[in-house]
């Protein structure tokens, strides 16, 4: 969309490297709403083992960085510290995570995660502009259909297909599945690792590909299931 081309070369040189330095974090994440004319702002600040943020004391820094660079800029923000031990929802990916939230969308109820997490975020936003309980509006708004109907006029308004549905994304044709081995309980997973596999594909230049996990922590498994946590990778190409 061109709206901080600058920006964009930085990631796009950082991007291949691997790095992604504190400020110019937040510098790139500032710099975009200013460029759209935000005025309200809520940060997500993943925070776990295998995200950026590992600590809720890294975390807290950031919050305070971005409310005081939004008291600057005379954006009002609000942040959200967020359990990120594991991947929400089940997919990674840019084609296979759009289906699963769409799908979300139509009506499923699955993967709750994702659900709770665009709900409780929702729903702060919501109360930024004066919705009270604003999570329960928010949940009621999913529910209705009033969330999908008001995606699918974005989706035209951007020139898309009227009738769109999950099921019409399609990943990647080559794919892997991964079962496991042996029983018993999944007790880590590691972010790091499902996005580096993702990367290995083609993920997220090429849009199809990405990887798929059916297990979640705490989740028992049996031998010959799906083994989490890298299940039925997809790419385009071999």
């Amino acid at each position: 969309m061109n709206i901080a081309p600058v920006d964009d070369m930085v990631i796009r040189i950082e991007y291949p490297l691997g790095i992604n330095p504190r400020a110019q974090m937040l510098a790139s994440i500032m710099s975009k709403k200013i460029a759209i004319g935000a005025t309200h702002l809520l940060v997500d600040i993943p925070m776990g083992s295998g995200t950026k943020v590992k600590t809720i004391e890294e975390a807290r820094a950031y919050v305070r960085d971005f409310m005081d660079l939004g008291r600057r800029l005379g954006i009002q923000v609000e942040c959200a510290i967020t359990y990120a031990d594991q991947p929400v929802g089940s997919a990674i990916g840019p084609i296979l995570e759009a289906r699963e939230c769409i799908k979300v969308l139509e009506g499923e109820k699955h993967p709750s995660s994702v659900i709770e997490k665009a709900c409780d975020l929702a729903g702060v936003i919501l109360e930024m502009g004066g919705i009270p309980y604003g999570g329960e509006e928010a949940r009621r708004i999913l529910s209705s259909g009033e969330a999908h109907k008001k995606f699918m006029e974005i989706v035209v308004a951007q020139n898309g297909r009227p009738d769109l549905k999950a099921d019409d994304l399609q990943p990647g044709k080559f794919k892997h599945d991964i079962v496991t081995t042996k029983s018993g309980y999944v007790h880590t997973i590691h972010n790091k690792t499902l996005v580096s596999i993702a990367r290995a594909a083609g993920s997220p230049s090429d849009k199809a590909p990405g990887s798929s996990s059916t297990r979640r922590r705490g989740k028992g498994r049996r031998r010959g299931r799906f083994s989490s946590p890298f299940t039925r990778t997809t790419r385009r190409r071999a």
